[in-house]
C-alpha cells in the first residue's frame, strides 16, 4: 500500500508539471483544445420542467410490480445540482463547500472499502447482530450532488429525493418523527399510503441489510449510521414509488423515523449502488438492469441534467468498458484504467497496475454524479475498451473571477481512485448491468 500511495502521487505530480509545460509551449506539437474562461457561477436555478400534478387515483398511472411483472419499463427524470437548494451562498462558499464535500467523499469511500477489505472472514449470509455494525456512506459528508423529484405511496406525494450511486438502501423520512431533520416537503405518512407494507423480520429482504433488527411485532428494522455520527433509522418496509406516470410496487425502503444530521432539504436517498437493495437491483428485470444519467454542469442553471432507467438508458455510439468485482464490497462500480495521456502523450510512468485492484478488493477505479479563451493541453483518460476524451471544463475549473483555474484531480494517499462527478459532467454514462458494462457517450446529454 506504501509503494502504491507512493505512485499516487507521482502520478499527480506529473500531470501537474506536464500540464504547466504544455500550458507554456503553445507551439509545441502536443494537442490542445480551447478553455473559456469563465467567472465562478452562482446557485444555479431550481424549476422543474414537463411536471404533472401528484396523482390522487392508482388508475391515473401504470402500476407495476418490480417481482412479478414481465413487462418492461423506460422512465426519465430531470436531475438538479445540490447547490440549487443554496441559492442565498456566495459563488466562492459554494466552491469552498464542493472542495469540502470532495474531500470528505473521497475519506468515507476509501473507509467503507477499507473496513470491507478487513472483514474477515466474511459475514455469514442471514446472520444478523442487531445494530451493532455500522455502514459507513457518503451521504452526511456530501454525497448526493444531484437530486431529483419522484412519487412515494399511493396516492403519490411528490418529494425531493438525493442520488447517489455510492450507496444501495433506498429510505425517506417518516412520520412520526422522533427526530426528523428539516426538509423541503411535508414528511411522508405511511398510514395515508394504501401500498405501505412493513417487512417480516425472517424475510430475505430484512436478511439483506447490514444492520437489522425486530420490533415487538417480529418486523423488520433497518438503521444506517454515517461516517460523520449522522443516523437514519426506522421501518424497513416495501412501498410504490412513482415516476411521472409510470409506478414501480413492493421497492423495499427504509422509513425512518429517527434521521439526525442527514442531507437537509431532500426527503430522502434513492441509492443506485450495485448492491441488492439499491433500486437498480430491486428493479433490474423492470428495467433490463439499464440505467444512465447525464450531469449537466452546475453553472447551466438552465438545463436541468437527466435520470434514464430502461433501454433507452444506453445511448448509440457509446463506448463501453467492463465492470469489474470487489469480492468484498458489492456496492461501488469498478472499472479498469489503464492511462492517462496529456497533449495527446502518454503520461510516463502511469501504468495499469497503479490503478490495479488486488485479490483482496484494495485499489482499483470507482465511478461515482469569459470572452477570452485559452489553449489548454487536451486530457484522456484511457480505460480498458474505451478512451474518454476529456472537455477542458472537466479538469479545469474556476476558482475566482480573475482567470484562475484549478486541476480538477487529486492525489489519493491510498491505493483507490475515483472518476467523480466533475469529470463525467457532460456524458451520458450508461450502467448496462446485464452486459457488466458502463459506457460513455459525449453526444448522450441532447
Amino acid at each position: 500500500m506504501g509503494q502504491k500511495s507512493r505512485n499516487n502521487r507521482l502520478f499527480h505530480s506529473s500531470i501537474i508539471l506536464l500540464l504547466v509545460s504544455l500550458s507554456a509551449a503553445l507551439s509545441s506539437p502536443f494537442q490542445l483544445q480551447t478553455l473559456l474562461p469563465r467567472p465562478l457561477p452562482s446557485a444555479p436555478t431550481l424549476s422543474w420542467h414537463d411536471s404533472e400534478p401528484e396523482s390522487n387515483s392508482l388508475e391515473e398511472t401504470s402500476q407495476l410490480d418490480p417481482l412479478s411483472s414481465n413487462t418492461t419499463l423506460e422512465v426519465q427524470l430531470e436531475l438538479h445540482h445540490v447547490d440549487a437548494l443554496s441559492s442565498e451562498d456566495t459563488p466562492e462558499l459554494l466552491f469552498d463547500l464542493r472542495l469540502q464535500r470532495d474531500a470528505l467523499r473521497s475519506g468515507t469511500i476509501y473507509s467503507l472499502v477499507s473496513k470491507a477489505v478487513a472483514r474477515n472472514p466474511p459475514r455469514a449470509a442471514g446472520r444478523r447482530s442487531g445494530f451493532s455494525s455500522s455502514i459507513i456512506s457518503g451521504l452526511a459528508q456530501g454525497s448526493g450532488e444531484y437530486f431529483t423529484r419522484l412519487g412515494v405511496g399511493t396516492p403519490a406525494r411528490n418529494l425531493y429525493m438525493v442520488l447517489d450511486t455510492g450507496s444501495d438502501v433506498v429510505w425517506v423520512q417518516c412520520s412520526p418523527c422522533k427526530s426528523c431533520y428539516s426538509q423541503s416537503d411535508p414528511i411522508f405518512d405511511p398510514t395515508k399510503s394504501a401500498s405501505f407494507s412493513g417487512i417480516p423480520c425472517r424475510s430475505p429482504l430484512c436478511r439483506s441489510l447490514d444492520s437489522s433488527g425486530c420490533n415487538q411485532r417480529r418486523m423488520c428494522l433497518y438503521q444506517v449510521s454515517y461516517g460523520d455520527g449522522s443516523v437514519t433509522f426506522g421501518d424497513f418496509s416495501t412501498e410504490t414509488l412513482t415516476f411521472r406516470r409510470t409506478s414501480v410496487g413492493r421497492v423495499a425502503l427504509g422509513c425512518g423515523h429517527d434521521n439526525e444530521g442527514l442531507f437537509v432539504g431532500a426527503a430522502g436517498l434513492l441509492g443506485l449502488g450495485r448492491g441488492i437493495l439499491s433500486f437498480p437491483s430491486q428493479t433490474g428485470s423492470r428495467f433490463n438492469r439499464k440505467f444512465s444519467y447525464c450531469l449537466v454542469d452546475r453553472s447551466a442553471s438552465s438545463k436541468p441534467s437527466s435520470l434514464v432507467f430502461g433501454d433507452a438508458a444506453i445511448p448509440r455510439g457509446a463506448l463501453f468498458t467492463p465492470l469489474l468485482t470487489n469480492p468484498k464490497l458489492d456496492t461501488f462500480y469498478y472499472i479498469e484504467l489503464l492511462g492517462i495521456s496529456v497533449g495527446g502523450t502518454r503520461v510516463p510512468k502511469i501504468s495499469p497496475s497503479l490503478f490495479k485492484m488486488d485479490q483482496d478488493g484494495n485499489g482499483g477505479v470507482i465511478i461515482d454524479s469569459g470572452q477570452t479563451s485559452v489553449k489548454v493541453p487536451t486530457l484522456v483518460l484511457h480505460f480498458r475498451g474505451a478512451d474518454l476524451s476529456l472537455p477542458a471544463t472537466n479538469y479545469l475549473i474556476p476558482v475566482d473571477s480573475s482567470g484562475t483555474f484549478c486541476f480538477a484531480f487529486a492525489g489519493t494517499m491510498n491505493g483507490l481512485s475515483i472518476i467523480g462527478n466533475i469529470q463525467q459532467q457532460g456524458f451520458r454514462v450508461a450502467y448496462d448491468l446485464a452486459g457488466s458494462r458502463v459506457g460513455f457517450s459525449p453526444r448522450g446529454c441532447a
